[in-house]
């Protein structure tokens, strides 16, 4: 039995989210990514959001084809329990990291994010690393936004 290793692809990150409709609309409204399929598994108690960036060579392509999506896992009834959080992965012990994601011009992304009210980690200003920021979404998962040069 073999495989080949030049048809492997990354097809997706998951995250577990106490709210969906915060997490969603964050994605797609903050970072500008499409959901691009949910399903509902109501009797065992969880939903699945698939989302990611879209362009004209992306339209119709299942997920399984698709490369770079983020998926949430919301376990029903964790949006109404006020002490719930998730572990991160970025607390005092660190683990986990972050996804990244390139805008063509970090500081207009930046100044967009504040009238969003998005919460900053680190702004592009802070530490000696100047040409990226990283936010955090609902449920504190950091996000680093760096500048691609290719894009302007």
């Amino acid at each position: 039995m073999t495989t080949d290793l030049s048809t492997y692809r990354y097809n997706h990150t998951m995250y577990r989210v106490k709210d969906p409709k915060a997490s969603v609309k964050f994605y797609t409204e903050v970072l500008g990514m499409t959901l691009l399929e949910e399903y509902h598994k109501t009797e065992a108690k969880f939903s699945l959001y698939f989302l990611g960036y879209t362009d004209p060579g992306s339209k119709g392509l299942v997920r399984l084809a698709r490369q770079g999506l983020l998926e949430l896992t919301h376990n029903h009834g964790t949006e109404d329990d006020a002490t719930f959080a998730y572990n991160t992965g970025n607390g005092d012990i660190g683990g986990y990291g972050h996804i990244a994601i390139t805008v063509d011009d970090l500081q207009a992304a930046c100044s967009r994010f504040d009238t969003l009210g998005v919460k900053f980690v680190k702004r592009p200003e802070e530490g000696s690393m100047k040409h990226i920021a990283f936010i955090a979404d609902p449920d504190g998962y950091r996000v680093e936004i760096l500048e691609n040069p290719m894009l302007k």
